[in-house]
């Protein structure tokens, strides 16, 4: 049932977004196994539109917030506010709370604001002056930066990248795809007759699923000796976290069940380590941001590591 479950609401995003199932099929493995996503790529390749598409499919709360540097940590939590009448103060829900969250362009809030983030990403929950508010399950942030404009931005630091389960470029369309958007645009809107195919509850049903796929112990030591790799790579300073380690692993569990599989295979390792580890990692001198050279060393580790035998994992 998940499998199907993922497999409509991808058909229905892709009712707007054309061309990009892969990317579709990756969104959907992150949001499946309880992750948050950063989509780094230059303006107007779909990004906005995409998270919209995700929200409406799943018939979910969705709101947008525009980062900037005068945004304040309490535009994003919440606050509480004095009402004379009573005496008392009445807690005001800030952006934070909905079911799918887009934060575009997140670089450009100061890190005040963006460690605003922090505990939402991780625990779910807005902690404010003593009190605890969960967030609305599921719950799944879609932040945004463009990778070009470094100017008036601030970059993530690795505590934040670290909450990102994936980091996925869009990249621009085929050109017959390009056509296609062009041709479907310019006649109607889509996104405004995109209607949902799936609740809230189905997607906690899915991640209950995803939980419950196998992954073998020879798996878990796998995707240990990858981790390790890094972090002993001669480029690598900062190699991926414990937590780099988890994700990876629940990817995969995602991965397995969009293949109808409840149990994790090497494959499945191997396919979405390329877009949960490189940005965790930080390389030596001034290659510390090139991102061919992260993605160089995950492929280093996944040519090195001794992949352990299928015949187990069924």
């Amino acid at each position: 049932m998940s499998k199907q479950i993922i497999e409509a609401v991808r058909a229905n995003i892709e009712k707007v977004i054309v061309g990009k199932t892969t990317e579709v099929e990756l969104l959907l493995v992150c949001l499946a196994a309880g992750g948050h996503i950063l989509l780094e790529d230059v303006p107007g390749t779909g990004k906005t539109t995409l998270a919209k598409a995700l929200a409406l499919s799943i018939s979910g709360t969705f709101k947008r917030i525009q980062f900037t540097p005068d945004l304040l940590p309490t535009d994003l939590t919440g606050l509480n506010i004095y009402n004379p009448k009573t005496g008392e103060f009445t807690f005001k829900a800030g952006g934070l709370f909905t079911n799918i969250l887009l934060a575009d362009e997140i670089n450009r809030a100061t890190p005040r604001t963006q460690s605003g983030l922090l505990e939402c990403m991780e625990e779910r929950q807005i902690s404010m002056d003593g009190a605890t508010y969960p967030l609305p399950p599921p719950y799944f942030v879609i932040a945004t930066q463009n990778p070009v404009e470094t100017q008036g931005t601030f970059p993530l630091p690795e505590a934040q990248l670290d909450r990102f389960m994936m980091q996925l470029d869009i990249g621009y369309p085929t050109r017959e795809g390009e056509a296609a958007v062009i041709a479907r645009f310019l006649q109607d809107s889509p996104l405004e007759k995109l209607a949902a195919v799936s609740t809230p509850e189905d997607w906690l049903a899915v991640q209950k699923d995803v939980a419950a796929t196998r992954v073998h112990t020879d798996l878990c030591t796998y995707i240990a000796d990858i981790a390790a790799f890094t972090r002993g790579h001669e480029q690598v300073q900062l190699g991926v976290s414990p937590r780099a380690s988890l994700a990876l692993a629940r990817a995969s569990q995602g991965y397995a069940l969009l293949q109808g599989r409840d149990f994790v295979i090497p494959e499945d390792v191997k396919r979405l380590a390329p877009y949960v580890l490189p940005h965790r990692i930080v390389l030596r001198g001034a290659a510390r941001a090139n991102v061919r050279g992260k993605v160089q060393v995950i492929n280093d580790a996944l040519g090195s590591v001794p992949v352990p035998t299928e015949d187990v994992f069924m």
